[in-house]
């Protein structure tokens, strides 16, 4: 899917890491939510109270998963899933477009 409809736009961005991660809310009529937003390169940590889907449009990272020992390269076309409570780390190598879906 590379548009929505009949969605609402929270317009104030959620900024991470001194600006180093961006992204905007996106609320759907089923009260579900996504994330569009933008990761400059660098390491970070993330932890998350929902099961997040990240669809990376462009750009590559890696990433480890709960659980993992190993770290997974992800790039432009290519998703990951995160379980609920959990910390995730990423090592993202070049600008990174991606859409977060959360249930």
């Amino acid at each position: 899917m590379s548009s929505f409809k009949d969605v609402e736009i929270i317009k104030a961005a959620n900024i991470y890491f001194e600006g180093k991660v961006t992204s905007r809310v996106i609320k759907f009529n089923d009260e579900s939510t996504k994330t569009l937003g933008i990761m400059m390169p660098g390491e970070f940590e993330f932890s998350t109270e929902k099961h997040e889907l990240m669809e990376i449009l462009a750009g590559e990272l890696s990433v480890l998963l709960p659980g993992d020992e190993h770290w997974q390269t992800i790039k432009g076309g290519d998703s990951f899933e995160v379980p609920a409570q959990s910390i995730f780390k990423l090592k993202v190598k070049s600008v990174v477009d991606y859409c977060c879906s959360y249930s």
